[in-house]
């Protein structure tokens, strides 16, 4: 072997990066050289060991080794990580990972936010803005007396002009002490009312009226000299003084209007002021400019009448009223309220909730008002009347939430709550001094809602005055080349104003890819994990340009990726395999892309050649003929469109990102659905007329990318219901009969059988403080789990550990001949997930894994028909390969007699498809139409993007 120093001397001479033995996971000791400052894609099945070495080795080693060059107290605040299982690496530079991990959900976190955008435009309305009476729309500034004073010059030229200091404004009195003080200070002549009047007259108010006094400081004929201009900065001064900063100018010109001016920053006329205009001012997260009452999130917490009653075929008495239902005794302190209420008005309790009149159920639900209501009540046997207005339900439900200080309470109460627009701010989180600072006649809440293709449109198109192009540029310049960076990687569509929390994986690492562009760093190690997600192929190209311009200021790309496109556009490729899991780890092809298509050892390769491709099916399936039909969709970009959904097919919802396809599907077509089939309002439904056909399915379910289990307790084997069959299993062995276990014994959750040094987690936490937090095997059970006692029972030779140790492909071999176990089991291998341990913590397994782990679990279903069945991109973190066996599966529910519903850009899947809904043209304000819809053969005689990709795709096989 090399010695390291010759292997360093070879990494700096040559620009590499030399791995030499990773045995990270399922590495099988793999050695690696990869050029430096190049675009490198590492592809392979999905469980291969492509992020084993992108991100836990060779990330892992860049960020280790940088944080340890800190000083032990900024280490603290920074997550160290631990050493990767690795002789050594050469050649690396300081790593920085962008996954697809979403963002945070702080409400306060926005697209603006975290690209900075924000922090720059803050700067740019602080410096050029215009300010503006948010009363009267009157624009006001702050000018000085000199700056007054010359303003009065050019506008009334050869004028004469009275300099006035208002004293009074629409006041009711007589005002003798005004009168007299300002004789006091030697002022000769008022104008009351628009009348001009002699001090020394004896002025006399009606005292019920109100008035406008204003002193006459100085009486002058406009002239453009130096002596002029003297005398009037002191009147103005003057006038500045008495008048608390207003000064006002009459002129003699009875058509001329008065021109009132103010040395702060207020509306002369409202009399509103502006504290002061700085960057800090126009942050949501400050409590001066924030709006009061949301704080600055943009929205406030209220109580939901359909959370309130979600089941309106149910009566008052039946529990229609959820949080006021706990109780179905007649003589609780809330039925005592409603019978009450119920008598006074005259309805029944005990008919169904919507055959109510509106009027009954607004009292229900905001109360009776000022009108007073007789309630009875019982108390240690005794019976009181008392009379007071009835506050309704979701005020009482507003009022506890509050109030109360109870944890409890508050999380009880919120379940029945919902996010709504601030009725003060209507969601632009700031206060209206704030909003009514315009740059180009918008203001920055109203720009944040633009999306960001036209956010940059506005720039472009922005027409300034020189003095603040002067300031600006360099703002300008910042703002410009992030919205430049955030449209070229495909997220047009966003807002600025849009919550971190709301964006999908793919966007949120496209944001960060943006973000990272903009920071100009040089000599950096990227590594970054599918960027092409949730991108149609439209926008694929002006990724992998951002991708090269990256590489081209000097940094090292290296990226885990199945896209076709960006494994043919990448300098150097690198395929690991062959196969997943424990078949996985070795280093099957590397070089140019050329060069991986030509080795035959490379499945990835095979696939880029065109010797394996997925198949188109040869006749497209037809359905039912039955159809669910969408009517009047019109939630966020959706334009009142009417789609049908063909029952008994497979059906591909397509379009570029910001389409409308996740609303359509997700936030209208599943929660309209499942509210209609379950009579319950769990998800806030998107804007719609009706949705038809509905009685044609039985249920409706969603197969998404969310973990199947948030600790590490939860597994493949407890999810799909495998693990019941091999606890009853090993629970009837001779030997679990003599010692009198059951189930119960074998599981890793309950006393009795497991470990109870580690709690049955196998694993114990030491806090390391300054360094990164060790996990290690517990010392009792050596990480397996159960007591010694368990682990004595065996079923074939295995006790339960060594089962739950046991790849799906291993188990499915080991209980062949065990029906109930080998039908699931089948189900998880037939989704690619043959590599996965049957025990495998849930929160190792990647957003696809948990998917495919949720389909597995619907194919083992008995019975399964007449299921109307969503997924939302399944494809992400698939291989060709991956993808040809999850085709056979979702054609083999369709084919029970289901119907799936697949948002998807991948080709090969659209390909596959036996109907299309094609939404656009484009994304954001620009798409939300239904385009083309049918057949993929009718779609590519339309001329949509979509089409374009897919027929070149059907027509090259």
């Amino acid at each position: 072997m090399q010695s390291k120093d010759k292997l360093r001397k070879e990494a700096i001479q040559n620009k590499k990066i030399i791995v030499k033995g990773a045995r990270e996971h399922n590495l099988q000791n793999i050695d690696l050289t990869i050029p430096r400052d190049e675009f490198i894609v590492i592809t392979g099945l999905s469980g291969s060991g492509k992020s084993s070495l992108a991100f836990d080795t060779i990330y892992a080693e860049g960020q280790r080794r940088y944080v340890e060059s800190l000083s032990a107290y900024a280490r603290q605040f920074l997550g160290q990580m631990e050493k990767p299982e690795v002789d050594y690496i050469e050649g690396l530079s300081p790593a920085i990972s962008i996954d697809q991990k979403t963002t945070r959900v702080n409400p306060r976190s926005t697209v603006g936010t975290v690209t900075e955008i924000y922090d720059y435009l803050r700067l740019l309305y602080a410096r050029i803005g215009i300010a503006h009476c948010y009363n009267c729309g009157k624009e006001i500034s702050q000018q000085t007396p000199g700056q007054i004073s010359q303003i009065i010059i050019d506008e009334n030229e050869h004028q004469k002009i009275l300099v006035l200091a208002p004293v009074v404004k629409d006041r009711k009195g007589m005002h003798l002490k005004v009168f007299e003080k300002l004789k006091e200070k030697g002022f000769v002549r008022v104008r009351v009312d628009g009348e001009i009047l002699s001090l020394d007259e004896d002025i006399k108010l009606n005292k019920n009226n109100k008035h406008v006094i204003e002193v006459v400081v100085d009486r002058l004929k406009v002239a453009n000299n130096e002596n002029f201009r003297k005398r009037l900065v002191e009147s103005v001064e003057t006038a500045l003084d008495i008048g608390d900063g207003l000064v006002t100018i009459a002129s003699n010109d009875a058509d001329t209007p008065d021109q009132i001016y103010s040395e702060a920053l207020a509306c002369p006329d409202c009399g509103i002021s502006f504290t002061e205009i700085s960057p800090r001012m126009f942050s949501f997260n400050n409590p001066q400019a924030a709006c009061p009452l949301c704080n600055g999130i943009g929205s406030t917490m209220e109580a939901d009448p359909d959370l309130v009653v979600p089941d309106k075929t149910l009566s008052i008495h039946e529990g229609a009223i959820k949080p006021w239902s706990n109780s179905t005794k007649t003589d609780t302190y809330y039925n005592r309220l409603l019978a009450g209420v119920a008598n006074h008005y005259g309805f029944n309790l005990d008919v169904p909730y919507h055959t109510l009149s509106q009027k009954h159920k607004d009292i229900l639900l905001y109360g009776s008002g000022d009108e007073n209501i007789t309630f009875t009540f019982e108390t240690s046997g005794k019976i009181r009347n008392k009379t007071k207005p009835f506050e309704g339900v979701i005020p009482y439900m507003k009022r506890l939430f509050i109030e109360t200080k109870s944890r409890y309470r508050r999380k009880a109460t919120r379940t029945y709550m919902s996010l709504n627009d601030c009725p003060m701010c209507h969601g632009d989180r700031l206060k209206p001094e704030m909003l009514a600072v315009t740059v180009g006649d918008i203001n920055i809440a109203d720009l944040t809602k633009l999306s960001l293709s036209d956010c940059q449109e506005f720039f472009n198109n922005l027409e300034l005055t020189e003095r603040q192009e002067f300031i600006g540029h360099e703002i300008l310049k910042e703002i410009n080349e992030r919205l430049s960076f955030l449209n070229d990687v495909g997220l047009n569509y966003l807002t600025l104003a849009r919550s971190s929390g709301t964006l999908s994986g793919g966007e949120a690492q496209r944001i960060r890819l943006a973000t990272q562009i903009g920071s100009r760093l040089v000599g950096v190690l990227y590594v970054l994990d599918e960027p092409s997600i949730g991108l149609h192929q439209k926008d694929n190209m002006k990724l992998i340009e951002t991708l090269k311009h990256l590489r081209d200021i000097g940094n090292t790309l290296i990226v885990v990726e199945h896209d076709e496109e960006t494994i043919l556009e990448a300098d150097h490729v690198v395929d690991i395999g062959p196969g997943a899991g424990e078949h996985g780890g070795l280093l099957i092809a590397q070089g140019t892309p050329e060069e991986v298509k030509n080795n035959e050892n490379s499945l990835t390769g095979q696939y880029l050649s065109g010797k394996k491709s997925i198949p188109i099916p040869k006749k497209r399936h037809e359905g039912n003929g039955k159809k669910i039909t969408v009517i009047g969709a019109s939630e966020n970009n959706l334009k009142n469109i009417n789609v049908d959904f063909p029952l008994g097919e497979f059906i591909c919802v397509t379009g570029v990102s910001g389409s409308g396809k996740s609303t359509l599907v997700n936030e209208i077509l599943y929660h309209g659905i499942d509210e209609i089939l379950t009579h319950k309002h769990k998800h806030k439904v998107g804007k719609h007329k009706s949705i038809k056909g509905v009685e044609n399915i039985d249920k409706i379910i969603v197969i998404d990318q969310s973990p199947i289990g948030r600790t590490p307790r939860s597994n493949p084997a407890t999810y799909i219901g495998l693990f019941t069959h091999i606890r009853e299993l090993f629970a009837q062995t001779p030997e679990s009969k003599q010692r009198g276990y059951k189930p119960g014994r074998f599981s890793f959750n309950v006393k009795g059988g497991r470990c109870e040094a580690c709690s049955g987690d196998g694993i114990v936490q030491i806090e390391m403080h300054f360094l990164a937090d060790v996990y290690v095997p517990c010392e009792v059970c050596d990480g397996k789990r159960y007591n010694h006692e368990t682990l004595d029972v065996r079923y074939k030779g295995k006790n339960i550990n060594d089962v739950l140790e046991m790849t799906c492909d291993e188990a499915l071999e080991f209980f062949e001949h065990l029906p109930k176990i080998k039908r699931k089991l089948q189900t998880l291998v037939d989704v690619g997930l043959g590599y996965i341990k049957l025990g495998q913590p849930a929160t190792t397994l990647s957003g696809g894994e948990a998917q495919r782990v949720k389909l597995a679990k619907e194919l083992s279903r008995q019975n399964t028909s007449n299921t109307l069945y969503i997924l939302d991109e399944p494809t992400t973190g698939l291989h060709f390969e991956d993808i040809n066996k999850l085709l056979k599966v979702l054609c083999k529910l369709r084919n029970q007699g289901n119907t799936l519903i697949v948002i998807e850009h991948n080709l090969d899947v659209i390909k596959t498809a036996d109907y299309i809904i094609d939404l656009g043209p484009d994304g954001g304000k620009y798409g939300g139409e239904l385009i083309a819809s049918g057949t993929p053969e009718e779609i590519i005689k339309t001329d949509t993007y979509t089409a374009q990709y897919l027929r070149s795709t059907l027509e090259k096989e």
